[in-house]
This record gives structure tokens, C-alpha cells and sequence, in this order.
């Protein structure tokens, strides 16, 4: 049976005045027309490669053209507009794919890039998704401390910024590294700190600890001044708490206090931080 989304060589079973019926064998009834623009050079008993989609009026159709984006994979595409019904992008063909508000986990824009896979709706008609979390590979080439870039394509108030390296491989910036002011789409640079067993990446958009820690001083200083030289709570509070007004966990908020403790910058008392002049 022919669907669309797939990619098939057909045999030329019929020449007609506005193209020729593909099919996969002479006399099969399951036909599909291949319009004249693109049949000029073909005749009967020609096998053509073509890929399947639905026209305007949601009939089947063939195309030569190559998609950039089939069935079970990921693509960067543009949009090229913006309607009541959702998102149009380009992906190569005549007739231009919709991205339905309800598979955008982000605004998206006339001329902007997204990140999406393909897949087939309820009434068979091919429609794109920014849910690619399914379809992304769990195979990639990197290792612990590697320094990867790559597209977020979804936020979780539970689990942080998910992100797509090099558009295609599964990986996670956890909440705990402070996800604040991370948005979809945005290209980030990282460094990967865990493979877990299934192959999927953690990651990391801060230094090593080590390094890290002089930059969250320098920033949690900002914030107390901020706060007219005092903060009202200690190095005890919450983790939301934490992550609320820092973007930070708790582990990286005790040690850029402590090393502004040890600086003598600041005092400690317990439910106060207070800048030392």
C-alpha cells in the first residue's frame, strides 16, 4: 500500500495528459499520479524514484523532489509563515509543511530556524513537531567533559532545558545547573557532564566547579548589593529558593558563599548574608 512520508521506486503504469500513475507493479490498483511538470522525460515501464505526500485537497501525490525531512527524522527548517492554524516551512517541496501551534513548544517566527521531526497525523496527512525528544539519536560520539553545541527544543519546570546536539543527539541541561533565561531555540555551548547507560547526554553550560566558582561569587555579590547589602536568608534556604533568585543549585550557591566568606566580603549569620564594608 502506498502512504505518505515514504520514499519509493515505482514503475510507470499509465501516461495521461496531466502526468503519469506510478504504481508498484502493472496492474496494481493502489496508483499514484506523478504530475506532467515532473513526468516529461519518463514514459511507460520507466521506474522512477518519487516520494509520497498529500496535495492541497489531501489526495496523494509524487514528487522527484527530495525532502528535507522525512518520516522518523529530525531537520532545521525555516518558517515561512505564520497562520490561525499554525506554522508553514519550507522543506523542499511545492507545497510548504504545517507545524500546528499544539506541536510548537515555542513561539516561533516568519525567517526564524526550528528544529523538527516529521510526523503522519490522524488523517494521514504529513505535519511537523517540536516534540522531537522520540526521535532523536542516543548514539552520539561524545564523552564526559567533551565540549558540544547545540539547539533547545523544549523547557521543563521539572527537568530543565532539553537540547538537541548537533540537532539530531538527545541531551539535558538539568535543572540543578540553572536553566534561567534559557529559551526555545536558543544555540547553546556545553560541556557534556554524563553519558547515562541508554547513551543520552547530561550537560553542562557552566565551568568545572573549580573554575566556576570565583564567576558565582562575583555574581551572588551583585545580587546582595542588590539587596541593599543584605540578603534575607543564609546559606541554609531552599533549593527553589536558590534557584529562584540566582539560577544556581544549591551545591554551587554554598561555594561561592563560602568564598566570599573566606574573602572576608560578607558574614553569615542564621536567616541573614551580609556585605562587610
Amino acid at each position: 500500500m502506498l502512504q505518505a512520508g515514504e520514499k519509493r521506486e515505482l514503475t510507470v503504469v499509465k501516461e495521461t495528459n496531466f502526468g503519469v500513475y506510478l504504481a508498484e507493479e502493472e496492474h496494481s490498483k493502489d496508483k499514484v499520479l506523478l504530475p506532467k511538470k515532473e513526468a516529461e522525460t519518463i514514459k511507460c515501464g520507466d521506474k522512477v524514484s518519487v516520494f509520497l505526500y498529500l496535495d492541497s485537497s489531501d489526495r496523494l501525490i509524487a514528487t522527484r523532489r527530495e525532502p528535507v525531512l522525512t518520516i522518523g527524522n529530525t531537520a532545521v527548517l525555516k518558517v515561512k509563515d505564520v497562520t490561525k492554524i499554525g506554522a508553514f516551512l519550507d522543506w523542499g517541496l511545492e507545497k510548504d509543511l504545517l507545524l500546528p501551534f499544539r506541536e510548537q513548544t515555542g513561539k516561533v517566527y516568519p525567517g526564524e530556524e526550528c528544529l523538527v521531526a516529521l510526523y503522519q497525523d490522524k488523517s494521514s496527512r504529513l505535519c511537523a513537531t517540536m516534540r522531537v525528544y522520540p526521535y532523536l539519536k542516543k548514539n552520539s560520539p561524545y564523552h564526559l567533559n567533551d565540549e558540544v553545541s547545540g539547539r533547545v527544543y523544549e523547557l521543563s519546570e521539572n527537568f530543565g532545558a532539553f537540547v538537541a546536539v548537533d540537532d539530531c543527539y538527545s541531551g539535558l541541561i538539568p535543572k540543578r545547573e540553572g536553566t534561567s533565561g534559557i529559551k526555545v531555540g536558543d544555540r547553546v555551548h556545553a560541556r557534556v557532564s554524563g553519558v547515562k547507560e541508554d547513551g543520552k547526554l547530561d550537560l553542562s553550560i557552566r565551568d568545572k566547579a573549580y573554575l566556576q566558582m570565583d564567576e558565582d561569587a562575583e555574581f551572588v555579590m551583585q545580587v546582595i548589593e542588590e539587596f541593599d547589602g543584605v540578603l534575607p536568608f543564609s546559606d541554609k534556604a531552599s533549593p527553589e529558593v536558590i534557584q529562584r533568585e540566582f539560577g544556581l543549585s544549591k551545591a554551587a550557591f554554598k561555594r561561592a558563599v563560602g568564598r566570599l566568606l573566606k574573602q572576608g566580603r560578607i558574614e553569615i549569620t542564621e536567616n541573614r548574608i551580609r556585605k562587610l564594608k
